[in-house]
């Protein structure tokens, strides 16, 4: 008859322990995840940033009224691009500023235009406008309406329109 290796046996006994209990064990409980929540910003009262963007609309049209190219381009940042109505991209408050300039030049004496706010939206950092626009001839008959959405950024406390795109409605015939 053979002999049976003690040590051997008693090894292997012992490892077959330790896994029974092993596998008998609860399962450790899982360690809390620390999690870093953002604190919760205010939202934007968009009530005030409206306002706010009408009077800018509303000084635009006067300035869109009275011809005045530089006063109208200050509205742009430096890198804005403006999508008009019937024209190629304009990239570029200088380019925005010459496409301003030849659209006034040869627009008719007496037609004002106003624009209306219908919508907006983000944040008190960046706004997005969806508004309307009417122009009328001198005796103030509406000659064509239109459309337009503006993107504005804040920077160094003022909005400026980085981004728009605007075109007219189908006129009447």
């Amino acid at each position: 008859m053979k002999t049976i290796n003690c040590s051997g046996f008693i090894t292997v006994c012992i490892a077959l322990s330790l896994f029974a209990v092993a596998c008998d064990a609860p399962a450790p409980a899982p360690k809390a995840v620390e999690t870093m929540q953002q604190p919760i910003a205010k939202p934007a009262d968009m009530t005030k940033v409206k306002a706010e963007i009408q009077a800018l609309e509303n000084s635009w049209a006067e300035a869109d009224n009275t011809r005045n190219a530089n006063a109208l381009s200050a509205f742009y940042s430096d890198d804005a691009i403006s999508l008009g109505s019937n024209k190629p991209m304009e990239v570029g408050k200088a380019a925005i500023q010459k496409g301003l300039e030849a659209a006034m030049a040869k627009r008719v004496k007496g037609r004002t235009v106003a624009y209306e706010i219908m919508d907006v939206f983000g944040d008190e950092n960046q706004v997005t406008e969806v508004g309307k626009t009417t122009a009328k001839d001198a005796a103030g008959k509406v000659i064509y309406t239109g459309k337009y959405m503006a993107i504005w950024e804040k920077r160094n406390g003022k909005y400026l329109c980085v981004r728009d795109i605007s075109n007219d409605d189908v006129k009447e015939k």
